[in-house]
């Protein structure tokens, strides 16, 4: 049963999800017959073990041996574990599973972005599997991975295809970790690995070099798991991603953003998109429980925050919406004294969509604006708009996968 959100009213109608991860992970284990292990830390990866038998005196060594086959070389079952014995591997292939999120559908942009439709184990017998997304997006030196916190969204922001799909339950640390396991496994991002299709993919050792948080779902809607999924993907003895190439975007859950400072430590962006509260109570209804003024607050207070670690602030450009100079000048005036970037995304459209895209001239007019207040406003170019994987567009991609993919999987 679904968390229910009254974002009018500003509070939950149920204070949390009627399933939490642990329910999910023993739902998963009941439904597969096996414990999965992608998503648990060392102490849990530890309990696991002891309950599966493992004497204490070989704890630390066998969780060290599972941690570095996981997360360092990514391994997808026990075979290749070959430090670890014959019977012991045989042991633990029949109590832990290694499994990743499926790939239900896999689609390359033109300009080399790939979107990856991902089914989902069930959480109980006989249920359909959830299905979330995730978009790589390469660029000559580095690559970005788009992930999802949820399936679905409930903050029903007017101008995103992704929050008009109904939240469906949270993601377990597992399944978003799974998320950067297999972008790894695709695209041959693990040591000695090589992609079989390396269209578009970056010139360099490490293929995904940053992670972003702006997939489907609300991360900070789903804290725990978003913050121990993210502290393996950046411890250095594991996946090995650096904080400041993590960012995390919130449409503005208030009272968790220092927390996130504090415990996850990772970048910050903001999906503002407005400067008047009337309008974004519109556009990101979330405002009318967090206004403008208690967000900014949150901000100009987030734990490490420097000219070093500065909050992205998103923008979406939206013709005859939000665009107009006076609107940037506001937006200058309401960021002041805050270490910022103003990150200005064209608006891609979905089937539907109650807005346009600002014209280029109207949206270079804005930024030179904001240019010249002192902030970087480089205006994001739509990477995926093809394959439907950009801002925005993720849950029109899947309702048209779904019709036509549903049950198949594609496999170079």
């Amino acid at each position: 049963m679904p968390l229910i959100l009254d974002v009018a009213h500003g509070h939950p109608a149920q204070e949390t999800l009627a399933r939490s991860s642990a329910d999910l992970l023993a739902s998963n284990a009941a439904v597969s017959g096996k414990t999965a292990l992608i998503g648990l830390n060392r102490a849990q990866l530890g309990e696991t073990l002891t309950k599966a038998g493992v004497p204490e005196r070989e704890l630390r060594m066998r969780v060290a041996q599972l941690w570095s086959w996981l997360y360092v070389r990514g391994a997808a079952d026990f075979a290749p574990m070959t430090n670890i014995s014959k019977a012991t591997r045989a042991v633990f292939d029949d109590a832990f599973s290694l499994e990743r999120p499926e790939i239900a559908a896999e689609q390359v942009s033109n300009d080399g972005t790939r979107k990856w439709l991902l089914r989902l184990k069930p959480s109980r017998p006989g249920e359909t599997p959830p299905e979330v997304e995730a978009v790589y997006i390469p660029e000559a030196d580095r690559g970005t991975l788009c992930v999802s916190s949820q399936v679905g969204c409930t903050l029903n922001c007017t101008f995103c295809h992704t929050g008009t799909q109904a939240l469906v339950r949270n993601l377990t640390a597992g399944e978003i970790t799974g998320q950067i396991m297999v972008a790894r496994d695709r695209i041959g991002d693990w040591p000695g690995a090589e992609a079989q299709d390396k269209r578009g993919l970056p010139d360099a050792d490490r293929k995904i070099t940053n992670i972003v948080l702006m997939g489907m779902g609300e991360p900070l809607y789903n804290f725990d798991n978003v913050s121990q999924a993210m502290a393996l993907a950046s411890d250095p003895d594991g996946l090995s991603l650096s904080k400041r190439r993590i960012t995390l975007s919130t449409s503005g859950v208030v009272p968790e953003i220092p927390r996130a400072g504090a415990e996850m430590g990772v970048m910050l962006a903001i999906s503002l998109h407005a400067v008047r509260d009337d309008l974004r109570d519109v556009l990101v209804p979330i405002n009318r429980k967090w206004p403008i003024a208690e967000l900014l607050a949150a901000c100009r207070a987030y734990p490490g925050l420097s000219n070093a670690r500065r909050i992205t602030f998103e923008y979406v450009m939206l013709k005859g919406v939000n665009d107009s100079i006076a609107e940037a000048k506001e937006l200058v005036r309401l960021l002041a004294g805050i270490p910022a970037k103003i990150n200005l995304i064209p608006f891609n459209p979905w089937p539907g969509a109650p807005y346009e895209c600002s014209e280029w001239e109207q949206i270079e007019h804005f930024a030179e604006v904001v240019n010249r207040a002192g902030y970087a406003s480089p205006i994001r170019t739509p990477r995926g708009r093809d394959i439907m994987a950009a801002c925005g567009q993720l849950k029109s991609s899947s309702e048209k996968l779904k019709a036509s993919l549903r049950g198949s999987t594609l496999h170079a």
